[in-house]
């Protein structure tokens, strides 16, 4: 067997080019979406609950999207069809989404453009470990880390910089600000275009040629045939569990969102009970499978997505409520000083994500010095402190201070993850696995916004700063998984 052919520096760059785009749609829609929600009347309780469409839509789609691109080869490519059917229908959402009459339109909106986002950007994961061999892994997924920092400091900046532009900041009570729909629309096309780009300027090896190279099957991964039986386990005992923390709620007349939680349980029992009865080759039955027998070292790199994801979610549900209401000292959507502090996120934002996009560049070398895992542990640990500092900085320049420490947790948290988990994917599931990884970056979002709102109202005063704290203690927790995780190629 012989190794894939290094690539070269362009032709990395090209390959990851078409997450500038992807980072523009998904910017956007992180900075922006709970300053839509808010302006045409939701409620700060219920701001995360609008917000679950996004990682319920990733929970469906992704693993479907890794099944379906392992199994397409056609004049277009395997990845490559996925990347433009999904950057159409998510340059539509960004079009609608801004100019929304209503909170269900703007919140249906935003489950399309998670869903279209996700058709993309899911196989681009996948495409990594299809074009590179293991030496160049870490390289390529910091190079799309370090696009995905470019394109969210430009779409996170859009709306500050149309306002000083001259672009209207502020709009009649209900209407979204003209500077967030232009911002919306140049992400569009920005988004388009990047992606084509990737498309047209690179090629694909078909499944026949990946069979052919040396990490086509590691060693450490779980043997790629289908049609093994799928092992019931504890499916009842999902199922039933998810049943009785829904009567246990509606008895108790408990939080509404807490049933995203039953349901999570529940649909895990019923989707395995059923799974069982399928043909084992049928798509269902695959992925339930494949679940079932991940790799190890892709079950201990879950828990370290959990507590990783979790406090991202946090930080993009709640730091416009906070910044908005500890810095700039607004609640009402309608003002100036909202406005302006809601801006200032976005300007934040941008900064974390630039901050990333130079992490991207130091991350191999880090890597090289002190391995993944130890690299993967100091970078979660900066961005606990950078949340956890925006407790006690009170002048909002400061807080671009801040996110120094979350924009290299967020470039590691993009990267680390995916390079040490496509050592140890057989290459013939490279695009389910990818896809089923991605559970645990869904998960965590359903569990935040299933309690985040509850723990805010009845445990945090109702203080959205302090949800950043608990994002902060839970990058912490992260860190410490790290130590956890077992790598073939795990350093001394």
């Amino acid at each position: 067997m012989k190794s894939k052919p290094q690539l070269s520096f362009w032709q990395i760059w090209n390959m990851c080019f078409g997450f500038l785009g992807i980072q523009f749609g998904f910017a956007l829609q992180n900075a922006n979406a709970s300053r839509i929600f808010q302006t045409l009347g939701a409620d700060m309780d219920d701001v995360a609950g609008l917000w679950i469409a996004a990682p319920l839509t990733g929970l469906l789609v992704q693993p479907i999207v890794g099944y379906l691109s392992d199994r397409t080869w056609n004049r277009f490519g395997r990845r490559r069809p996925y990347f433009m059917v999904g950057a159409l229908f998510t340059t539509l959402a960004l079009l609608v989404m801004p100019n929304s009459p209503a909170l269900w339109i703007a919140a249906g909106t935003l489950w399309v453009l998670d869903a279209s986002i996700n058709i993309s950007m899911e196989p681009f994961r996948a495409f990594v470990g299809d074009q590179l061999a293991p030496r160049q892994r870490p390289a390529g997924y910091a190079m799309q880390s370090f696009f995905i920092g470019v394109g969210a400091v430009v779409a996170s900046m859009l709306p500050w910089l149309l306002a000083k532009a001259g672009v209207a900041n502020t709009a009649e009570a209900g209407m979204v600000p003209d500077t967030v729909r232009y911002a919306f629309y140049l992400g569009g096309v920005v988004l388009f275009l990047a992606i084509g780009w990737t498309v047209l300027r690179t090629r694909e090896y078909s499944p026949q040629e990946l069979a052919a190279f040396d990490d086509a099957e590691p060693a450490s991964a779980t043997p790629a045939g289908e049609g093994v039986a799928i092992v019931a386990g504890s499916a009842w005992a999902w199922l039933l569990a998810g049943i009785a923390m829904a009567v246990g709620i509606h008895l108790a007349a408990g939080d509404r969102m807490l049933y995203v939680l039953a349901g999570l349980f529940a649909a895990y029992g019923a989707l395995v009970l059923i799974a069982r009865r399928l043909q084992p080759t049928r798509m269902l039955a695959v992925i339930v499978h494949d679940v079932q027998h991940m790799p190890s070292t892709m079950r201990q790199l879950a828990v370290v997505q959990f507590f990783s994801w979790f406090a991202l979610f946090a930080m993009w549900i709640y730091t416009t409520a906070a910044v908005t209401g500890v810095h700039f000292g607004a609640t009402d959507t309608s003002s100036a000083a909202y406005n302006d502090g809601a801006n200032w996120v976005g300007v934040l934002f941008a900064a974390y994500n630039g901050f990333a996009a130079l992490a991207a560049i130091l991350i191999p070398w880090l890597v090289r010095a002190i391995g993944l895992r130890w690299s993967h542990l100091v970078n979660l640990w900066l961005g606990a402190a950078g949340l956890l500092s925006l407790l006690v900085i009170r002048d909002p320049q400061w807080l671009l201070l801040s996110m120094v420490g979350v924009g290299f947790a967020w470039a590691s948290i993009l990267s680390l993850p995916y390079a040490l988990l496509s050592d140890s994917v057989p290459a013939a599931k490279m695009g389910v696995y990818m896809g089923i990884f991605n559970f645990f970056i869904v998960i965590p979002q359903l569990v935040a916004a299933s309690v985040l709102g509850f723990v805010l109202r009845h445990w945090l005063g109702n203080q959205p700063i302090l949800a950043l704290a608990v994002g902060g203690a839970s990058l912490l927790v992260a860190g410490l998984c790290v130590l956890r995780v077992h790598h073939q190629n795990q350093e001394a």
